[in-house]
């Protein structure tokens, strides 16, 4: 690259946010992560790009887990408006630094942003800690009217009666009940929450546009239940990782939130098994596939646990707990059913 595309790329990453809302505007902001399909625009979660410097690198570089594919924003727009020409791509980089700041929602490239006081991962500490335990909560009705009952090692749970919900912006503040989940990584550090807002009575999520959310450092991390051991399981939703752990109750498990998540999600020290919680659809065989390549390159025995339905919570509740154990018990390795199943109610 040259000195000055880097200089364009600098710039581009200072407003990384804004140049994410303009061309990769099917997508949504995750934490410190714009998310969105892929480099072109398409819908989906399986494509980060990074909005903040980090020691992991600058702002604006991204990376699709799905693919591999990596670059920086000048690749964003070269791709999302699909031009051929590397004069063309820094044409029409320039335009958009020349937008007005409200057109674009961003600083000029030749002012340093100010440093915001709000870090991500303090405040999702903060919403963590502020929670309380779900039992006798609307969090557990909630669990149990999607037939989940075993609710043991669920300390990373918590529910907090007012969390404030706000659809965009310009939209005012809702306070809701939610449930709080803590996301942390291997040593058990929280890195993040994830929220699911709810029914005031716990019968389902709540009636508004996007009833989750997450908040702070979610790459490589996950809510987690049980402690690290030789074998685990790892999935998307936290429904379906507690479907599952209700058959097996003694098996660690990992929920990544969402298929890309999934796919880069981190192993712990000494894991010789892995039994990946699959959802049926295309993200989740896309997770499948990048998970199943890197457990196989680090020596890791990787075991696809598929449901007959979308997902094994729609298994539980369609089928009950004693189909999904007859269910789970020929997917899993004879030897960890008398080490984690549950084989009677």
């Amino acid at each position: 690259m040259t000195d000055a595309a880097h200089d364009l790329a600098r710039w581009l990453g200072r407003q990384a946010e804004a140049v994410c809302r303009h061309y990769l505007s099917t997508g949504g902001r995750q934490g410190h992560y714009w998310q969105v399909g892929d480099v072109r625009n398409t819908p989906g979660r399986s494509m980060f790009v990074r909005l903040r410097d980090s020691a992991k690198g600058p702002a604006g570089k991204w990376t699709d887990a799905a693919t591999g594919e990596h670059g920086d924003l000048l690749d964003v727009i070269r791709e999302s408006r699909g031009l051929s020409n590397f004069s063309d791509v820094v044409a029409e980089a320039q335009a958009f630094l020349r937008l007005p700041p409200n057109s674009r929602d961003a600083e000029s490239p030749h002012r340093t942003p100010p440093c915001s006081p709000r870090d991500p991962v303090i405040s999702a500490r903060r919403l963590f800690a502020a929670a309380q335990p779900i039992s006798g909560t609307v969090v557990e009705t909630y669990l149990r009217n999607r037939g989940i009952t075993a609710l043991h090692e669920t300390g990373r749970l918590r529910f907090h009666p007012r969390c404030f919900y706000r659809p965009d912006a310009h939209s005012p503040i809702q306070p809701l009940p939610a449930m709080i989940a803590g996301i942390a990584d291997l040593r058990g550090r929280t890195m993040g929450v994830h929220r699911t807002w709810l029914a005031p009575d716990g019968s389902d999520k709540a009636a508004i546009a996007t009833p989750r959310r997450a908040m702070g450092h979610l790459l490589g991390h996950a809510v987690r239940f049980g402690g690290t051991d030789d074998v685990m399981a790892a999935g998307e939703g936290i429904e379906t990782i507690l479907s599952v752990r209700t058959v097996l109750p003694n098996l660690p498990m990992a929920a990544a939130l969402s298929a890309a998540h999934l796919a880069a999600i981190a192993f712990p020290p000494g894991l010789r098994r892995l039994y990946f919680v699959r959802d049926s659809d295309p993200a989740g065989n896309r997770a499948r596939d990048s998970l199943l390549s890197r457990a196989a390159s680090v020596g890791i025995e990787a075991i696809v646990l598929s449901p007959a339905l979308g997902d094994f919570n729609e298994d539980l509740r369609a089928f009950g707990l004693d189909a999904l154990r007859a269910e789970l018990r020929c997917l899993v390795a004879p030897e960890d059913v008398s080490r984690f199943m549950m084989l009677s109610p």
